[in-house]
């Protein structure tokens, strides 16, 4: 039997194109997971599920699905996924670990840069037909302190980017260790050190039970004043 293929939320046709070239019988619906009523009554009828964010696996969801083995999420996180519920019921959760991880690194050092050369506002001046030089000086990132939330594939790559900028940074990661801490060229600190010396701040990590408001209100007042956040991750970070 074809083994059938929902996707249910908006992949590249590319990704499409594979299935179909391997010989699964794929449906795509990109805005079906925004909907959870009617993605609740198709469910049934596939073996596989390929979602992003968007779609949210949860217990319901997952006892509707009879068929499925197994739900493939493009990306890192799994937080919209029931993952204990979906392993009782037999279903594999996959994720993508290291599918965008230079994309969200040089986002994420894309945004440094915006932030501190103030191009948005910047632009939006010269659209409106104004040139406020000296509105928009920015900053330099280079000899500024980085602190980085999360270490790991994404933010070992912004540490490397960072670096040969030639910013300070700084990390935080209770899975990070001193000597992986040296390789990369980061001073390991606890958060209250981060929060205190960091010119700009960029988060990555997954969202968890631990990490949820990482960045709560007690520890933005922590931050230096006006000190700008950088959120590749999870607004649920912050």
């Amino acid at each position: 039997m074809t083994p059938r293929v929902l996707v249910s939320d908006n992949l590249s046709e590319a990704a499409v194109r594979i299935f179909r070239n391997r010989g699964v019988d794929v449906t795509f619906e990109p805005e079906l997971g925004k909907d959870k009523d009617r993605l609740l009554e198709a469910v049934s009828e596939y073996d596989g599920l390929a979602i992003r964010s968007a779609t949210k696996v949860t217990a319901k969801l997952l006892d509707a699905a009879s068929r499925l083995t197994v739900v493939g999420r493009a990306g890192i996180g799994v937080d919209n996924v029931d993952v204990p519920a979906a392993s009782k019921k037999g279903v594999i959760v996959m994720n993508t670990p290291f599918g965008n991880s230079i994309t969200t690194a040089e986002h994420a050092i894309a945004l440094m840069f915006a932030v501190a050369r103030q191009i948005p506002a910047a632009n939006v001046s010269t659209h409106a037909g104004n040139w406020e030089k000296s509105r928009f000086l920015g900053v330099e990132l280079t000899a500024k302190t980085l602190g980085v939330i999360g270490a790991g594939n994404i933010g070992s790559i912004v540490i490397a980017r960072a670096c040969g900028l030639r910013m300070k940074v700084i990390a935080h990661d209770p899975f990070l260790t001193e000597e992986r801490a040296e390789k990369l060229g980061v001073e390991k600190v606890d958060l209250d050190t981060l929060l205190a010396r960091s010119d700009f701040i960029t988060l990555h990590v997954p969202l968890t039970d631990k990490t949820r408001n990482i960045l709560s209100a007690d520890a933005i007042k922590r931050m230096k004043p006006g000190m700008p956040v950088n959120n590749c991750a999870r607004c649920g970070l912050v």
